[in-house]
């Protein structure tokens, strides 16, 4: 069983998160980024896939010169190995353009191994649309089974269960497929010291836009069909009201709920 995992290389949530303001697209470069946590939950499904019986997991993503650490947790948590694409002109992508480079890195690498799963996360942590393997799947031309709780894969079929507010789905597909997960799915792994220290002998390769045959002009800034057009720092919060209980206290609670229409 041969697997690729799609990763990304998110700003970290806990970090003062912006925008650059030379062309509106997301500072990742002054800020600490880290590899997507919808993302480990898909690493973690494939690797418990090969790990109940054999092949490889290989992870995949597209990003500047500081996403080879989402490459880099991925492989010590115990991927096999990695791609990193990264090309200038990729700077300010958006989804179709990224589900582009990701579908031609796919179609390179299964020159020489076919994938018989690609596995993604539900949704990036920064953009969170979720759209991108769905697009991803169309262009490969594979059967796509989305927002997967749990996933089985026995013989030539994947089968997920996907849990909605109302009703429970059992959906399967036959390989190859593409599959996304929620993080719901399972626990990931923490990368343990041997793995950590197997993990700098493990390959990576680089490609770039030219080794994939993708025209820089299809991918970018200028190709995307939706861009920032503004924005603005987050005001301040205003310190609150104190309601200073003189026996007319819970009147003066319910004067300021009536004046805002909370009540």
């Amino acid at each position: 069983m041969n697997i690729v995992v799609c990763v990304k290389y998110v700003p970290d949530a806990q970090a003062d998160r912006t925008f650059n303001a030379s062309d509106n697209t997301t500072d990742r470069e002054n800020v600490d980024g880290l590899l997507s946590e919808l993302d480990e939950y898909a690493v973690e499904a494939a690797l418990k896939i090969v790990e109940a019986g054999e092949g490889e997991v290989t992870v995949m993503t597209v990003g500047p010169d500081q996403a080879a650490d989402a490459i880099k947790k991925a492989l010590q948590m115990g991927a096999d190995k990695g791609v990193h694409i990264k090309d200038d002109a990729i700077h300010g992508s958006d989804a179709p353009a990224t589900s582009l480079i990701l579908a031609e890195a796919i179609k390179k690498l299964s020159a020489e191994t076919s994938p018989d799963l690609v596995i993604t996360g539900m949704a990036s942590t920064d953009g969170t649309m979720g759209v991108v393997p769905t697009m991803l799947a169309e262009r490969l031309g594979l059967p796509a089974v989305t927002f997967a709780a749990e996933l089985t894969v026995e013989g030539g079929t994947a089968t997920i269960r996907r849990d909605g507010d109302v009703s429970t789905q059992t959906i399967e597909a036959s390989l190859p497929a593409l599959v996304s997960v929620t993080d719901q799915i399972n626990e990931p792994r923490y990368p343990s010291f041997k793995g950590i220290m197997a993990a700098k002998k493990k390959p990576v390769e680089e490609w770039s836009l030219a080794d994939l045959g993708v025209d820089a002009g299809q991918v970018g800034l200028d190709a995307a069909w939706t861009r920032v057009e503004s924005f603005a720092a987050r005001p301040p919060r205003s310190q609150g009201t104190i309601v200073a209980d003189e026996g007319d206290g819970g009147q003066k609670l319910a004067t300021f709920l009536a004046e805002r229409k909370f009540i």
